[in-house]
């Protein structure tokens, strides 16, 4: 049977044999997958000409929604991939890290959504003022590039490596082009069909190419995202390939890495740390039959409790059945392909030489209802490099299957200095109790890392593990693991945006990002806005309260029902020394005042004031002063109902800018509030 390409919203059978899939477990073959034929130049301007409007059109709330609606479509139909997935030598725990771990990531990233305007574009950051009297300024705003995102993903996380980086691009605004592995296209060519055919993503959000895609990358531009996850070599060759270079295209590495764990020296046998440090291990080495790209590689520990860790750590391994995932029972899987076999055993007539094998057996293992001969199966194996500092096998060979190499150290500074010969990782873990070697380890060695876990007695209760990237924190690290970052919440959207400096006068910038500029014209009108429902007001509307002169007896008042006594509300003669030249209003009572002064009070659209933002008192003022408020219509934010019975509304930011008799700002804030719309119906 052929696997068949989505090209141009059409399945598409590639040219000639194509590559063949065989089913991990009984060798069998599922399917051959190929890409000859495509015209990569055609895909590319469709991604541009078709998919990029298609999602450019949408505001992030909008493209959220869509994530969000995806994900429950897929959630409810997950386990139909299961059985696919155990075709890949995935057991029901490595599937579910694959199937439901991508789900949830779209999940994730649907709620970011929150977290950006309601607007195609994105408003970074504050105005800055760029003249003297505040009628020219300038700000940030971040756009969806005009390209196609390319996603060259590993055969290790079929699903996963696919929703991961789609998440973020949708959201962003960009179509892809998802490139899986040859090897396990068949598991994400089952989810690509089923989100084509929900109807949920829009035309020529995704295309998808199932073989080896030779050429896909040679008709990029400035305006295209490459990601790439896979093998070192292999990116540095891809990321170099003058198409790259000469557009200037953005590439995203994520290599493989030779992560390490750590062993604190205060985690010794008998303490709940040196227990977890095991089953972490333990965890890392057998999880995907140790192909995870955040796999534990390089296991060091003190050169004390080196012996100790061995014996451990073996009998732990021991427990660890292999064979058919869906034999009860069975803990282990196999690798993905009997060609991983040969590449794992090249790598280890390297790393055997100089550090023997101390725990397993790469030929003599047990498989449970499985043929070892046909299967790709391969036991776990424990490595031990008793002088990490000059045998440097261990810290440049990567073996990526269930194989890890354990080092001692003498002191904490060994350990960081051994961490960082793996010359860059995506991750590493501290397994200690003392937050102290915890810091120091962190602080000296995260310039080497990605991300690092600490692993202790209370954090293991919630703690998602080494080797488990979540979608809010970034996933990536420097030097041998490619440089890159993937995932990281709304840092990871910026990748595909671009972010472009705007100037003028504040009414001009107003109008351009729909969040009202300080210095902006107001606009005036006869009703108030707390008249008005969501849909009525407009950015910019402005009410010009009546005035209040502030008295010596609000002070007192103020204090009397805040209890807010500090002296230099209360005591006019303790103020020598200090900014005030009399008895100071609280900053509280100014913005209580100004609630009073504009807020309507009959019944209308406002439902409620739920909160304050960027809250500044910046002048005293004293009695005698009088003041104004000036209640503008800063921001406006469309909220979905969360069900039918739900009233439908919006947020809306008002700008509160509090001024004096001269007509100086004496505080200023945002407040937030829950306002009706008249179109009950979403």
């Amino acid at each position: 049977m052929k696997l068949p390409n989505l090209i141009k919203g059409k399945w598409v059978n590639h040219d000639g044999s194509g590559h063949p899939q065989f089913n991990a477990i009984t060798g069998e073959i599922i399917s051959t997958c190929g890409s000859e034929g495509l015209d990569y130049a055609d895909m590319m301007v469709y991604g541009r000409r078709i998919g990029g409007p298609n999602l450019r059109k949408m505001t992030f709330v909008e493209r959220g929604l869509m994530l969000k609606k995806l994900a429950l479509h897929l959630h409810g139909m997950r386990k139909k991939y299961y059985p696919i997935s155990y075709q890949t030598g995935a057991t029901k725990v490595d599937s579910w890290i694959d199937i439901d771990g991508g789900i949830g990531t779209l999940f994730a990233y649907a709620s970011l959504r929150k977290q950006f305007q309601d607007e195609p574009f994105y408003i970074d950051g504050d105005a800055v003022n760029l003249s003297k009297e505040g009628t020219f300024i300038g700000h940030h705003i971040m756009v969806p590039k005009r390209g196609v995102a390319i996603h060259i993903n590993a055969f290790n996380f079929p699903i996963w490596g696919m929703l991961e980086k789609l998440a973020v691009n949708w959201l962003a605004g960009v179509p892809a082009i998802v490139k899986p592995s040859e090897i396990t296209s068949f598991l994400t060519q089952a989810m690509v069909k089923d989100i084509v055919e929900s109807g949920i993503v829009p035309e020529g959000a995704i295309q998808l190419v199932c073989g080896k895609g030779h050429g896909i990358l040679d008709h990029v531009n400035a305006q295209d995202i490459v990601t790439f996850t896979g093998s070192a070599k292999t990116g540095r060759m891809l990321k170099t390939l003058p198409s790259i270079i000469d557009n200037t295209v953005s590439f995203n590495l994520e290599a493989d890495s030779l992560n390490a764990a750590v062993l604190g020296e205060d985690a010794v046998p008998g303490t709940v740390e040196f227990d977890l440090f095991i089953k972490e291990v333990r965890k890392e080495m057998t999880v995907k039959a140790g192909q995870k790209c955040t796999a534990v590689r390089r296991i060091i520990v003190p050169e004390n409790l080196i012996e100790e860790v061995q014996i451990a750590l073996g009998k732990s391994l021991a427990k660890t059945t292999i064979g058919d995932p869906q034999v009860e029972g069975v803990r282990m899987g196999s690798l993905v392909s009997r060609d991983q076999i040969d590449r794992i055993k090249e790598n280890l007539d390297l790393l055997i030489k100089d550090t023997p094998i101390v725990y397993g057996d790469m030929e003599n293992f047990e498989v449970i209802g499985a043929d070892k001969d046909k299967g790709a199966f391969f036991s776990p194996l424990l490595l031990l490099n008793d002088d990490p500092f000059k045998k440097l096998v261990s810290h440049e060979v990567e073996v990526f299957g269930p194989v890890s190499t354990l080092m001692p150290y003498k002191n904490l500074d060994e350990a960081i200095e051994l961490a960082q010969m793996g010359k860059g990782s995506l991750v590493s873990s501290i397994v200690t109790a003392d937050d102290k070697i915890a810091k120091e380890y962190i602080v000296n060695a995260a310039a080497y890392h990605g991300r690092i876990l600490i692993l202790n007695e209370e954090s293991a209760k919630e703690s998602t593990g080494h080797g488990s990237p979540m979608p809010m924190l970034v996933h990536g690290g420097p030097g041998r693991a490619g440089g890159g970052e993937e995932m990281g919440g709304m840092r990871g959207v910026k990748h595909y945006l671009q972010r472009c400096a705007i100037q003028g006068t504040p009414t001009s910038i107003t109008r351009v990002t729909n969040q009202f500029q300080v210095g902006a014209k107001p606009i005036i009108t006869p009703v108030h806005v707390f008249r008005k429902h969501f849909e009525e007001l407009e950015v910019g509307e402005t009410v010009i309260t009546h005035k209040h002169t502030v008295t010596e007896a609000d002070i007192v008042n103020f204090a009397n029902v805040s209890g807010d006594n500090f002296y230099a509300h209360v005591d006019a003669t303790s103020l020598e020394g200090t900014i005030f030249e009399g008895r100071v209003a609280h900053g509280y009572f100014v913005l209580s005042k100004a609630a009073g002064l504009f807020v309507d009070p009959a019944k209308g659209p406002v439902l409620l004031n739920y909160g304050l933002e960027d809250c500044r008192f910046t002048k005293p003022v004293y009695p005698g002063m009088t003041i104004g408020v000036r209640f503008t219509v800063k921001e406006k934010i469309n909220q979905e109902k969360k069900s039918e019975e739900d009233i439908a509304k919006g947020i809306v930011k008002f700008l509160v800018d509090v001024y004096d008799e001269t007509g100086e700002t004496v505080a200023i804030a945002t407040i937030l509030t829950m306002v009706k719309k008249i179109d009950q119906t979403f």
